[in-house]
């Protein structure tokens, strides 16, 4: 089956040939003739399945039906990031059209975003902040909205963004198809949905799981030997481009600024950054002047970062689903990859649920010329918040035994059991 099946006009075929998409995703398939048909659909699937062109190629078509118009579609994403990201789908796919669009988020100039309306777009791709601002100030009408897109509908939840996206709702008209997609279906989404949403038909694709290209594998550790394992673990993954997760803005700046010190071509990105400098971080990223990007999870939700090799949790991550969210980075498109995690004492509960979401327990490993004994110092990184109730014991994590001992670079099979 190949993008021809779903009789896209010309110029979408050849847009989507000089991208390089050659057989279209699961779901892709499941979801473009929907959409095409005027359906409203609720999405389900892990990030880097190729949700944006699921949606894109067919808003793109109905548009090209028509004359051109006021703005007709609206996506809502949750970062600054992912809107870009979405915006420049739209711009390759659209490429040879009339149809033109833009991204609308806080952190840049106010007034250029209100000069792009005037000049005129149909498709708008904004976070909630920003765009309640242009709704506001009348610098922006969507009466004419023919298309209401939701993406990653469940971190638009967890960044508490629901109220805005109500507020946004109701400038929109009555009458319209709406989109909505989501990794996860926490209780607050699915009322979203049953708000939303008309009869709308249901994709799955292979939600609340991680991918079975990466393989997987725990790292116990006291909590204030992490930066110190951290750049053994960075010496053993190889030269390959590596994501590191911390939980906050300030640990990633400073693990980041420790990283660089310590000779790795290294960057960070956090939510304090101005959008030039994340921009700057992200390209530097992609392009492989850093070989290693420090980040919270802003960037671990539908951003798409090709050729991961390895992602690594230095704080566990709160809960199963944004383990997920977090390692869907790497082995992305039948790529291999791996995804470490550094696990204290007090993590022992979360990772236990990721276990269960896993399918079965993860690898647990030592490093065998790493010292873990040594006491904590003035100088160290970030002290255990317990005293030593922050130190695991020895085999705390070890309940599979015989699995010490292991070097970063040597990656679990795959099998059923570790997916």
């Amino acid at each position: 089956m190949g993008f021809e099946t779903f009789g896209l006009n010309r110029n979408l075929m050849a847009a989507v040939a000089a991208a390089g998409y050659t057989t279209p995703t699961p779901i892709q398939k499941q979801a473009i003739p929907l959409v095409m048909q005027g359906r409203d659909v609720l999405g389900l699937a892990q990030t880097g399945t190729g949700k944006t062109a699921a949606f894109a190629l067919p808003v793109l078509q109905r548009f090209l039906q028509a004359k051109p118009g006021p703005v007709r579609a609206l996506v809502v994403a949750p970062t600054r990031e992912l809107a870009e990201q979405i915006h420049g789908e739209f711009q390759t796919l659209a490429r040879g059209t009339r149809i033109r669009s833009t991204a609308v988020y806080g952190g840049v100039g106010f007034n250029p975003q209100a000069s792009a309306f005037k000049r005129g777009v149909e498709v708008v791709i904004a976070c909630p902040g920003r765009l309640l601002d242009h709704l506001r100030q009348g610098t922006l009408d969507l009466a004419h909205v023919e298309v209401l897109i939701l993406d990653e509908a469940d971190y638009l939840f967890d960044m508490g963004f629901l109220p805005d996206v109500r507020r946004i709702i109701g400038y929109l008209p009555s009458r319209r198809q709406n989109l909505l997609f989501s990794a996860t279906m926490p209780t607050e989404i699915k009322r979203l949905a049953g708000e939303v949403l008309r009869d709308p038909a249901t994709c799955r694709i292979g939600a609340d799981a991680p991918a079975h290209t990466v393989s997987h594998a725990l790292y116990p550790v006291a909590q204030h030997l992490k930066t110190a394992l951290l750049m053994e673990l960075l010496v053993q993954v190889g030269s390959g481009p590596v994501l590191v997760f911390t939980r906050t803005k300030h640990r990633a700046k400073r693990l980041g600024e420790q990283l660089a010190k310590a000779g790795h071509r290294s960057a960070s990105l956090q939510g304090n950054l101005s959008q030039g400098r994340r921009q700057a971080a992200l390209d530097g990223f992609r392009s492989g002047r850093f070989q290693v990007l420090v980040a919270t999870d802003i960037v671990a939700r539908g951003i798409d970062i090709s050729k991961v090799s390895h992602v690594i949790n230095y704080d566990v991550p709160s809960t199963p689903e944004a383990y997920i969210h977090r390692i869907g980075r790497t082995g992305r498109a039948g790529c291999s990859g791996a995804a470490l995690t550094l696990v204290t004492r007090e993590d022992k509960s979360v990772v236990c649920s990721i276990d269960r979401v896993i399918g079965s327990p993860i690898e647990r490993r030592t490093l065998k010329d790493f010292d873990y004994d040594r006491p904590v110092s003035v100088s160290a990184d970030v002290r255990p918040r317990t005293g030593r109730g922050s130190f695991p014991r020895r085999g705390e994590f070890d309940a599979h035994a015989g699995r010490h001992g292991k070097a970063a670079g040597d990656r679990p099979k795959a099998s059923a059991g570790r997916r």
